[in-house]
C-alpha cells in the first residue's frame, strides 16, 4: 500500500488529472493488478494512489509520460526547458512536493508539544524533525535563486550559531576543501552557491536519502543526499550532514552549529541519490 505523504497524494492526484482516461484506467490495472474495478476516472485516481509503493514509482510508470509531468510542473508554477528529461522532471516534482511548505519547521518544532522524553534529548520522532527541517532549509536556500522563479525567503545568519562551521568537500575533477567559521561568513558561502553560480539543490527525504541521530548533549545530526541542478542540467550529487542544537536564548530555536558539504560530479544511474554516511561517520565529522 501506499506510504506517500498527504502533500505527494494530492500532488499526485493532481497530476493524474491530466492524463487520457484510456492510458488512467491502463494505469490502474497496472497499480493494482487488476483487482480493482472502478467507475470513474476519479476512482481510478484513488485507487493508483492508494496502491503505489511510492510517489517515485508512480512517477515512473510509462503510462505516466514525460509530457504530463512536464504539463503538471508547469500548471504548478515551476518552470523547466521544454526538452528536460523525464528523469530530471521526477526530481523536480518529488522535490516540489517535499518542499512547498517553508515556515513550519520552527514554528512546530518550537512547540513543547513536538517534545516528549522518548529519547536521549526528549525528541519524539528524529526522522520527522529531519525531514521538516530539510524542507524548510532547501526551500528557504533555493528561494535565493532568482532564476527558479520563487519568492526570496528570510535567508540570514540568524539561522546559524555564532560560531558555527561550514565544510564545503568538492569532487568535481580534483578534490578541493574549503572550511568556513562565523554565521555571517557561513551564511554568505551558502548563498552565494544558490545566488551566484545559480545551483538548485534538491533533497531525496525517502528512506534512502535520509538519516537522522542524537546526542544525549542535545546535539542533533541530520544528513541527507540529493541532486544539483542548474536551470535543465543536473550537474552531480550532494551529501549534506547538520548539527543542529536548541538556543535558549532565542526562544529555543534550532540553530545549525555545524554544517558539512559534500559534491560529487555527474550521477551514473536513473535513481535517486543515496546517502552514503553511517551513524559513526556522522558523529566523526563534528567530533575530530
Amino acid at each position: 500500500m501506499s506510504v506517500m505523504s498527504e502533500k505527494e497524494k494530492n500532488g499526485c492526484r493532481r497530476l493524474l488529472e491530466l492524463l487520457p482516461v484510456e492510458d488512467l484506467l491502463a494505469l490502474k490495472d497496472t497499480v493494482t493488478n487488476r483487482l480493482i474495478s472502478v467507475e470513474s476516472p476519479s476512482e481510478a485516481i484513488e485507487a493508483i494512489v492508494a496502491y503505489s509503493q511510492s510517489a517515485e514509482e508512480l512517477l515512473k510508470r510509462r503510462k505516466v509520460h514525460r509530457d504530463i509531468i512536464f504539463k503538471y510542473l508547469a500548471k504548478e508554477g515551476v518552470a523547466a526547458p521544454p526538452n528536460t528529461e523525464k528523469l530530471h522532471l521526477i526530481w523536480r516534482a518529488l522535490a516540489l512536493w517535499s518542499s512547498d511548505n517553508v515556515i513550519p519547521f520552527q514554528d512546530t518544532l518550537n512547540d513543547s508539544s513536538a517534545c516528549c522524553s522518548e529519547g536521549p534529548d526528549g525528541l519524539a520522532d528524529l526522522t520527522a524533525l529531519g525531514k521538516e527541517f530539510c524542507r524548510w532549509f532547501f526551500q528557504l536556500l533555493n528561494s535565493l535563486n532568482h532564476t527558479a522563479g520563487q519568492p526570496v525567503q528570510d535567508w540570514g545568519p540568524q539561522h546559524f550559531w555564532g560560531d558555527v562551521r561550514l565544510f564545503i568537500l568538492s569532487y568535481t575533477g580534483e578534490q578541493q576543501r574549503d572550511e568556513y567559521h562565523g554565521a555571517e561568513l557561513v551564511s554568505r558561502r551558502l548563498s552565494a552557491l544558490v545566488w551566484e553560480e545559480k545551483l538548485v539543490f534538491c533533497p531525496n527525504l525517502e528512506h534512502s536519502g535520509l538519516k537522522c541521530l542524537s546526542t544525549p548533549h542535545g546535539l542533533v545530526l541530520v544528513a541527507v543526499a540529493g541532486t544539483i541542478h542548474r536551470e535543465n542540467v543536473c550537474l552531480g550529487i550532494f551529501e549534506q550532514v547538520f548539527g543542529l542544537i536548541r538556543d535558549p536564548l532565542d526562544g529555543n530555536r534550532w540553530k545549525m552549529k555545524f554544517v558539512h558539504l559534500k559534491i560529487k560530479g555527474q550521477l551514473g544511474a536513473e535513481q535517486l541519490p543515496v546517502l552514503t554516511y553511517e551513524s559513526n561517520d556522522m558523529l566523526q565529522l563534528f567530533t575530530t
